[in-house]
């Protein structure tokens, strides 16, 4: 599990704010997540050329816009979705970006740390709850009050409704890590497959020389699994953005659902 263990690059002295010591010290994950900042704000200036016949990145950009604009804000949010697309395209391309890197052999992944996951769906969700009370004051309450549901059935409803909300952030933080951190696990199991079986069949000889055969077939597997894992890494920022537009909705448009 090396392959998933934070350590330093740049060491930096402690900072102390409000009397608590805080580490400022590049590490391998604070080096990737700047990286894929820089690349995606690389990426902006190419496709932000504005021209009439777009280029191949300029064209490249738009596609992504749309996907985001047409294919999640527009739809899961309607017209009051326009204000959020900033954030969903900026936290969807932040999350493919460092998905897509993670696969490159010898690469930090860092959407398999658990807390970069969880800081994500905090302040994602931290968002969808000032955006309720600014919307709807304490109108943001209906949220947990289904229409149509009687009374008495509301005593076990609304307890069901505050405790789904409530672990919504954890359950978009683990579906995101669990995603990265087992694929990547399978990739190294097979990875290992290779050489371990390989080694062997070098050095015993014999009927062990059908472990070249295995040793083929876990090759085919990571060449696989690695296809896959690019797919994956795309589809979960898609996942993470779409639920996160799905929970945006259930508070800009509380007095149409409620």
């Amino acid at each position: 599990m090396e392959q998933f263990v934070i350590h330093k690059i740049v060491s930096f002295p402690p900072v102390v704010i409000a009397g608590v010591p805080v580490d400022l010290s590049i590490t391998n994950s604070v080096a990737t997540m700047i990286f894929a900042a820089a690349v995606i704000s690389v990426f902006f200036l190419l496709t932000s050329a504005g021209k009439v016949v777009p280029g191949r990145w300029q064209a490249f950009g738009e596609i992504l816009y749309d996907l985001i604009d047409k294919g999640m804000t527009g739809p899961m949010i309607g017209d009051r979705g326009r204000p959020f697309l900033p954030y969903i395209f900026a936290l969807f391309s932040i999350i493919a970006v460092m998905n897509i890197w993670g696969i490159v052999p010898g690469q930090f992944t860092v959407t398999s740390q658990l807390a970069v996951t969880i800081s994500l769906a905090v302040v994602t969700f931290a968002l969808v709850i000032i955006i309720g009370f600014l919307r709807n004051g304490l109108g943001f309450f209906k949220l947990f009050v289904p229409s149509g549901v009687h009374w008495v059935m509301l005593l076990l409803v609304v307890p069901i409704e505050v405790i789904s909300f409530c672990v919504r952030p954890v359950t978009l933080s683990m579906r995101l890590f669990g995603n990265m951190i087992g694929g990547h696990v399978v990739l190294y199991m097979f990875g290992s497959f290779i050489v371990a079986l390989a080694t062997f069949a070098l050095t015993q000889g014999g009927l062990a020389y059908l472990g070249f055969v295995g040793s083929a077939l876990s090759l085919g597997m990571v060449i696989a699994l690695s296809a896959l894992e690019l797919i994956v890494a795309f589809l979960q920022a898609f996942v993470f953005a779409a639920l996160a537009c799905t929970y945006l909705s259930d508070v800009v448009n509380l007095d149409h659902g409620h």
